[in-house]
């Protein structure tokens, strides 16, 4: 079974038991995961499930369920049925015939969330498990599970390993993982360029205030969008722009770089009325 593609460069955590943020987060954000796992206590995991809905947004809303193995995982698959939502994110995800089973009766794609040492080593096999439609990083359980420091020389291998693998599997570009800072707007955005540069299609955000930073990270500045212009109205097969060589692999480059534009173009998001999520 082949997953439907799922694609967004800016999908928005917000916890499954706060309904009141639902709207306004749908507002900015590509897609919004409404989320049962992290940011919601355990004493508040069903008041979480009973809110769960997807009809408040024209945008794609996913669920991150608990994992597999925690004692919530089984109500929150058996809750997302039949509700319309675009996709389910499974926390934790490794190898295993548990996950297979799982990705095989998921009533929506999975998003394969590599949490850990054992999830990189399976990114591979993973990306190709029927019914799983993208991958993403989790980058700061990924710290914290093999103690290296959450950095950009720290993480590098682990991210091009993840390109790689949703690449050969055909899929959307992965999801890179969260930046803490909800403020620093130089910092997010520079997180986003780097995700951008090593290949990630889009960046998790935890509250409203980052995506417009994340956008401007993934979005092409004025040089890249004049070059790239100026590549596509060159002559078919091989030519020479301002001294450079294009032929048929830099053309592919620069429509990359002007779909990175038009994604860029999203709406803005709504004031948040909290100061996290």
């Amino acid at each position: 079974m082949t997953a439907p593609a799922l694609d967004f460069a800016v999908p928005l955590f917000v916890p499954a038991d706060r309904p009141e943020r639902f709207e306004k987060a749908a507002a900015g954000a590509d897609a919004v995961i409404l989320d049962l796992e992290d940011a919601v206590a355990a004493d508040a995991k069903d008041a979480a499930r009973a809110a769960l809905r997807a009809n408040f947004a024209s945008v794609p809303v996913l669920v991150r369920v608990n994992g597999l193995g925690t004692p919530w995982h089984a109500a929150d698959m058996a809750a997302i049925a039949g509700l319309g939502f675009s996709g389910v994110m499974v926390p934790k995800a490794e190898a295993s015939e548990a996950f297979t089973a799982l990705c095989r009766a998921s009533p929506v794609p999975v998003v394969a969330l590599v949490e850990s040492a054992r999830g990189l080593a399976d990114a591979r096999h993973l990306a190709e498990t029927a019914n799983v439609a993208l991958v993403a990083f989790g980058s700061i359980d990924f710290c914290a599970d093999v103690g290296c420091a959450h950095t950009r020389e720290a993480l590098l291998a682990a991210r091009s390993e993840l390109v790689l693998a949703s690449r050969l599997a055909a899929l959307a570009a992965p999801v890179d993982g969260v930046t803490t800072s909800i403020d620093d707007a130089d910092a997010i955005s520079a997180d986003a360029r780097h995700a951008c540069d090593l290949g990630f299609g889009g960046k998790l955000a935890i509250h409203p205030r980052q995506i417009l930073s994340i956008r401007a990270g993934f979005a092409p500045d004025d040089a890249e969008v004049a070059w790239a212009w100026k590549v596509l109205a060159s002559q078919d097969g091989a030519a020479t722009i301002d001294g450079a060589m294009v032929d048929a692999p830099v053309r592919v480059r620069a429509r990359a770089i002007l779909g990175r534009l038009g994604r860029s173009r999203s709406s803005s998001p709504a004031p948040y009325s909290t100061s996290s999520v």
